[in-house]
């Protein structure tokens, strides 16, 4: 099916049911997969607490292999095939778990997750706890409570009798925190389930503000950048002269502050130097994002290292800003030489009539759970994701998992009190699609 017909199809199941006035009854296997949602409540969260106490800090394979095992048997106690993907070794990285069904009905929907999280096997921040209505853990929201959203939707609608005919994959990454290199081969897998789908659901930390939830329809994009700069080192009383010009780390503030002052301020362009060294003698592993750097006072600089990011809207944007950086670079202070070079990495997922349609449908499930509407989250409040991969050949649809806060720190916590509406909108949202 190609992309403007599915967008076709996703809004041909809007019209009676885009509004809270015109909401429909659930019908009566959705009414089932709600009322298992419910009953099961207690169990879910009983399971996110197993899953947070198991360390899977990206570089922790032993422990994402596990996290995998605890999701991949009850996915094929549900009638998934299910499969371990091992990445070469020399990726560093444990792998990914799919597990898939084929049928013949309805649009065939990939739900993505991941297993890793921010925490390493040295980090203190362990444990699950809870406290009322909250609770904390490592990658309790950062997306183990994603990744338990998705298990329980399916768990529901397997109750329900309504996976039946379905075709559905799943995909848990083991690395989406910090992807092994190239992407080609950590993301191969990924982007073919995402060519052999028509609508993707990400489960991604859900967003909220005080009185409105919202989902993602688009990413931005996260590549990266390094700037190597060379200077003639003498003494320092020579610098700015003819034979000495100015240094490699004047040259760097120079380009520094040009990329401040003449790029920034374009809507959803940031761009971001995160490391510098510089100096007589510099010295800088990008694997480990780490240097060193001997210089002296009275002797002008030599070379000069500094590495960032960049995140843009569209390939568009991110082509048009590589571009001018490269014209600020090839400026060149006196007796400095230059040079810039990128690195891709996360692509961006533009928002598209498509994803605003997955959007409307899962409007359409609030109100038939008399719940308030969800908006669109500006794309400038989301990092990248692993959705991003499979936006160029889906509908797509992200943040989608649990409610929390305070990600990749020691406090992360999720709501578990909105836990159950979470699963029962994954698990509507599914139904609906696949019917």
């Amino acid at each position: 099916m190609s992309r403007s017909a599915r967008m076709l199809a996703l809004a041909a199941a809007l019209p009676a049911a885009s509004l809270p006035a015109a909401a429909q009854q659930l019908s009566p296997q959705e009414q089932r997969i709600v009322q298992y949602v419910d009953a099961h409540a207690d169990e879910a969260i009983a399971f996110l607490e197993r899953v947070v106490n198991v360390n899977s800090g990206t570089l922790n394979p032993q422990g994402v292999r596990e996290v995998g095992r605890m999701f991949g048997a009850p996915l094929d106690s549900l009638g998934f095939d299910v499969r371990w993907i091992e990445l070469p070794d020399s990726l560093r990285r444990a792998g990914h778990l799919f597990a898939s069904r084929r049928g013949s009905q309805g649009r065939r929907v990939l739900l993505i997750g991941h297993l890793d999280t921010v925490f390493e096997r040295d980090d203190p921040f362990q444990r699950f706890v809870r406290e009322g209505d909250m609770a904390r853990g490592p990658g309790v929201n950062d997306m183990k409570g994603g990744d338990v959203v998705i298990l329980y939707a399916l768990k529901a609608l397997h109750d329900a009798g309504a996976l039946d005919g379905t075709t559905l994959t799943v995909a848990f990454t083991g690395d989406e925190e910090s992807p092994g290199r190239p992407l080609e081969i950590a993301r191969r897998d990924l982007i073919e389930a995402g060519r052999n789908s028509d609508v993707a659901l990400e489960f991604e930390t859900g967003a909220r503000d005080s009185d409105t939830e919202y989902a993602t329809v688009a990413r931005r994009s996260s590549s990266g950048w390094t700037l190597t700069v060379r200077g003639r080192t003498a003494h320092s009383s020579g610098v700015f002269s003819e034979g000495t010009g100015s240094g490699a780390i004047y040259e760097s503030a120079r380009i520094l502050n040009a990329f401040h002052e003449e790029l920034r301020g374009e809507p959803y362009l940031t761009f971001n130097p995160g490391v510098i060294v510089g100096g007589t003698d510099v010295r800088y592993d990008p694997g480990e994002s780490r240097g060193t750097a001997f210089g002296k006072t009275n002797v002008v600089a030599q070379s000069a290292i500094v590495t960032g990011d960049i995140r843009t809207l569209t390939d568009e944007q991110l082509r048009r800003t590589r571009e001018r950086m490269r014209i600020i670079v090839e400026r060149h202070l006196p007796r400095t030489e230059a040079e810039i070079a990128f690195t891709d990495g996360y692509p961006s997922m533009p928002p598209t009539p498509g994803n605003q349609a997955v959007l409307d449908l899962l409007n359409a499930v609030n109100a038939d759970l008399r719940v308030p509407r969800m908006e669109a989250l500006d794309p400038g409040r989301r990092g990248a994701a692993d959705v991003s991969f499979v936006a160029p050949y889906v509908d797509a649809l992200a943040g989608l998992g649990a409610n929390g806060g305070g990600a990749h720190s020691a406090n992360e916590t999720i709501d578990l009190a909105s836990f159950p509406l979470q699963v029962k909108r994954a698990a509507l949202l599914i139904y609906r699609l696949t019917r």
